[in-house]
C-alpha cells in the first residue's frame, strides 16, 4: 500500500530581476544608443536625445512609448538575422565588462535551490534576450518588437514591460506556464518597479534609486548593494 503513495513534491519558487542598474552596472538601452552611434547606425543627437528623455525614467515620469520611438528609430527597415551580430559584439563588448559579480553569485544561488529565474526589463526584447541568454537566465520578458517578415519596423507592439505593466506581462506568462511556483522573489533598484515589488512574497530593492531605498526602509525590505563586494544578504 505505502509503496503506492506519491512522493509530494516541491513547487520552486520564482525568481524576478530587473536589469538594468540591478544585474549590470549601466542600463543596456542608453549603452546600445551610445554603441549603433558609434557604429554609424544613429546621428550623435540620439545620445542627447536620450540622455534627456531618461531624467523623466529617474522621475518616474518617462513616457516610455516615445522613448522607444525615438531609440528604435535606427533599427527601423533593418532585418533581425542582420542584427544578430551586432547585438552579439554589443553584448560581448558593452554588456559584459558591467556585469555585476553578486548578481552571477544570486543568479547561481536560486538556480542552485532548484528555483526558476526570468529577468523583466523595460527595456527592447531584441537586447534583453540575448543578455539572458548570456547571463544563463532561460526566461524573459521585455519590450516587444513589431517585425514584419524579419524585417524591425521600429514600432512596439503589446503591453509594455513598464511601471504596472510588468505585473501584466508577468501574470500573463504564468497563465502560460506548466507549473505554479511556491513563492516568488523580486530584484530591482528603481522605484518604476514598485508595482511589481508589491505583487510579489519577497521583495528586494537592490542598489536602490533613493526613492525606492526610503520606500524599501520603511516597509522593511531587504536592501542589498551589489555596486560593492561582500554586501550581499541572504
Amino acid at each position: 500500500m505505502l509503496s503506492n503513495i506519491q512522493p509530494i513534491t516541491k513547487l520552486p519558487n520564482l525568481a524576478i530581476f530587473d536589469l538594468d542598474e540591478t544585474l549590470i552596472a549601466a542600463d543596456s538601452a542608453s549603452l546600445w544608443v551610445s554603441f549603433i552611434v558609434e557604429k554609424g547606425l544613429a546621428d550623435e543627437r540620439l545620445i542627447e536625445q536620450e540622455r534627456a528623455l531618461m531624467k523623466d525614467y529617474a522621475k518616474g515620469s518617462m513616457d516610455m512609448h516615445s522613448y522607444m520611438a525615438a531609440t528604435l528609430a535606427p533599427i527601423a527597415g533593418k532585418a533581425i538575422n542582420d542584427l544578430a551580430p551586432l547585438i552579439e559584439e554589443f553584448v560581448e563588448t558593452r554588456i559584459e565588462p558591467a556585469i555585476y559579480p553578486d548578481a552571477i553569485e544570486r543568479i547561481a544561488w536560486h538556480k542552485k535551490r532548484g528555483d526558476r529565474v526570468i529577468i523583466i526589463s523595460a527595456t527592447g526584447e531584441h537586447l534583453v534576450r540575448p543578455i539572458a541568454e548570456h547571463l544563463g537566465v532561460d526566461d524573459s520578458l521585455a519590450i516587444k518588437l513589431e517585425s514584419i517578415n524579419g524585417i524591425y519596423t521600429g514600432s512596439t507592439t503589446g503591453v509594455l514591460s513598464y511601471r504596472e505593466g510588468k505585473v501584466t506581462r508577468l501574470e500573463d506568462w504564468l497563465q502560460t506556464q506548466q507549473t505554479s511556483f511556491s513563492s516568488l522573489y523580486c530584484y530591482t533598484d528603481s522605484i518604476n518597479d514598485l508595482p511589481l515589488l508589491q505583487a510579489v512574497e519577497h521583495p528586494f530593492a537592490v542598489n536602490p534609486d533613493p526613492t525606492l531605498a526610503l520606500h524599501a526602509q520603511m516597509q522593511e525590505w531587504t536592501m542589498m548593494d551589489w555596486r560593492h563586494q561582500n554586501d550581499i544578504q541572504r
